[in-house]
């Protein structure tokens, strides 16, 4: 059990990875089509036609019995909708609380969700006592965390100005938009546990982040529709044409959900989602140090890099216990 545990955060990793290659494929993709729901959109049909494919290749079928719906909650089809409100509500936060507050508070809140999903047992997971080295654990990883993105962050642009200054924390009403940055992790921790919880009735990981994405597509279809945005795509100012894998950060998107769905009922909600933070983190120092997929290009502090490695003893902690 032990060796697929391992093996099963090794995977949590690199799913984790992948997230801040979509969001560079997603970010060019917006300014190709001038809105971050019109990017939303077409990532989630790209990533959803590529779950019906693999569905339809692993499973033979994409559909399941009707009463499947009836003989379950009615929260284990919400996944898709937990994450959209969860890509949505960053768009809104970070000009209110800076770059720093809009990393920071949604992966702390994922991480707190986590361990009260696993203490609880919620969402039919399965409970895991808190001891003293698994919360030891949780907050090593909360504190490499907040060594990579608000420390390291802190030194590599120290003769630049803060991005986190309309959050200096004057206004009481920051502290609303600080709640609601941490209440979009625990959705995001939510979406985790329930994706996995739906594998399982499934039968299928890949039915589940079909079914996912099959919802989140509709959310932002009628979005769309409500704010009567027109699907335009045009080289942006300055560019002669389109990178053809712009069009590709659905896929990638979901493939972590896939992975999530698998891992949830091996290695328990937290484990999963620590695992994938910890990719999530790494992968975006290496965006930032090589400036991959046309990013800005920005120094990797050792503040960073220790900080990782503070991050993979405390994971290293949890799965232990």
């Amino acid at each position: 059990m032990q060796g697929l545990e391992t093996f099963g955060v090794g995977i949590g990793v690199l799913a984790g990875l992948l997230l801040p290659i979509q969001t560079c494929l997603n970010s060019r993709l917006r300014e190709s089509v001038g809105s971050p729901f019109l990017s939303s959109l077409i990532s989630f049909i790209g990533g959803t036609v590529f779950l019906f494919i693999v569905t339809l290749c692993v499973n033979g079928s994409v559909l399941f019995p009707l009463s499947t719906i009836a003989q379950n909650p009615a929260w284990l089809w919400l996944g898709g909708l937990f994450g959209v409100i969860g890509l949505t509500t960053n768009i809104f936060i970070f000009p209110k609380i800076g770059g720093v507050q809009t990393a920071i508070l949604p992966i702390t809140g994922q991480i707190i969700m986590g361990l009260i999903i696993d203490t609880f047992g919620l969402f039919y997971s399965a409970q895991q006592t808190l001891n003293i080295t698994r919360l030891l654990g949780i907050l090593l990883v909360i504190a490499g965390v907040v060594g990579a993105v608000v420390l390291g962050q802190k030194r590599s642009h120290k003769n630049l100005p803060s991005d986190s200054s309309p959050s200096d924390g004057q206004d009481a009403g920051l502290w609303g938009w600080r709640a609601l940055a941490l209440g979009t992790g625990f959705l995001m921790a939510a979406q985790s546990a329930i994706n996995g919880h739906l594998g399982v009735v499934l039968g299928s990981s890949a039915k589940s982040a079909f079914v996912s994405f099959t919802v989140g597509t509709i959310v932002l279809a009628l979005i769309a529709c409500v704010l009567k945005l027109k699907i335009r795509i045009r080289a942006p100012q300055g560019k002669t044409k389109n990178p053809w894998w712009m069009y590709f950060g659905g896929v990638l998107g979901a493939l972590f959900v896939a992975g999530n769905a698998l891992l949830v009922p091996v290695l328990g909600t937290g484990l999963t989602i620590m695992a994938a933070l910890t990719g999530m983190i790494t992968g975006s120092l290496m965006v930032d140090k090589f400036g991959l997929l046309q990013a800005p290009q920005r120094a990797v502090t050792l503040t960073q890099v220790l900080s990782l490695g503070v991050m993979v003893i405390g994971i290293a902690l949890v799965r232990l216990t």
